[in-house]
């Protein structure tokens, strides 16, 4: 196994489902770094870690355990984004719901308020080594440590969604912070990303929440 998937294996969670000699679908074959996600999956199948800061999905839906098939489904939330999320195999979450995903040519990060990625590794044992040294910052585990000694465990298919999003200055502090599910705040921040897509930088905006009247 490689030496860094091996390293954040042995401080994360046991498998989310049973499932062992997992293929992926055809359709996911076209990436070329698909077989590290099958390899991964194949050694553990879903997983938790850093207090469920970081979320890795299983191959396959357990009940609210979503996994990665079924969240790849363009209806479920990536055609929210129009083109935005698309040409991209989304594998993993932090605890914000900013989201993990292999493109052609790496891992990337996706956030889910503008819609923009981020070059983090060339593959996933480097993704691996990427998270271990800076796992605060990429997986929020300070504020889901904070926030579940608080109020109690994050549920399978939830994570922490700011109150005013981090685009127009929301702060990263457990009152800006609310419990939401994975899907119902994909939708609602693709609303946002998509408001502010053609936005320059610096410009003053006004962002139409779903069901706000403001």
């Amino acid at each position: 196994m490689p030496v860094f998937l091996e390293q954040i294996l042995s401080v994360c969670s046991n498998d989310l489902s049973l499932s062992k000699g997992i293929t992926l679908p055809s359709d996911f074959h076209h990436y070329p770094l698909i077989e590290d996600l099958t390899t991964l999956l194949n050694e553990r199948n879903g997983f938790y870690g850093f207090e469920s800061a970081l979320h890795f999905f299983p191959l396959e839906t357990d009940g609210e355990e979503i996994g990665v098939i079924d969240w790849n489904d363009n209806t479920l939330w990536i055609d929210c984004y129009d083109d935005l999320a698309r040409n991209a195999i989304f594998f993993a979450e932090d605890v914000f719901g900013g989201q993990f995903c292999i493109k052609e040519d790496g891992i990337y990060s996706f956030d889910p308020e503008t819609g923009s990625v981020d070059y983090l590794a060339p593959d996933i044992n480097e993704w691996c080594k990427t998270i271990l040294e800076d796992y605060e910052v990429l997986t929020g585990y300070p504020l889901a440590n904070a926030w579940q000694k608080k109020h109690g465990l994050i549920p399978a298919g939830y994570r922490l969604v700011p109150k005013i999003p981090f685009v127009v200055g929301g702060q990263y502090v457990l009152d800006n912070l609310y419990l939401e599910k994975s899907t119902v705040a994909m939708k609602a921040r693709a609303n946002i990303a998509l408001q502010i897509r053609d936005i320059p930088d610096g410009s003053n905006i006004k962002i139409r929440l779903i069901g706000s009247d403001k």
